[in-house]
């Protein structure tokens, strides 16, 4: 397993894991982890499905899920855990 934000472009990936908020204690870092979770969900990234790096550099990676494309935060794609 490795983050999804070492991929590198053109690779594919199977989504295993999604560790937000592991470690932290209850109270406002629950609250985040939860809206975390919620977002990442909604945009279509689950344990389970199949990914496609389209981009790799800077801040912001560029993913292919299904048929859809997604941006998402550097430090975001370093929290989910890929299988190649």
């Amino acid at each position: 397993m490795i983050p999804l934000g070492l991929l590198s472009a053109g690779e594919n990936g199977e989504i295993v894991e999604i560790m937000f908020g592991k470690g932290e204690a209850g109270g406002a870092g629950n609250a985040e982890h939860e809206k975390s979770m919620v977002r990442v969900e909604e945009m279509g990234l689950r344990i389970g499905k199949h990914v496609e790096m389209l981009t790799n550099g800077g801040s912001t990676i560029l993913l292919r899920v299904d048929e859809a494309r997604i941006a998402l935060a550097r430090r975001m794609a370093m929290k989910i855990m890929v299988r190649r």
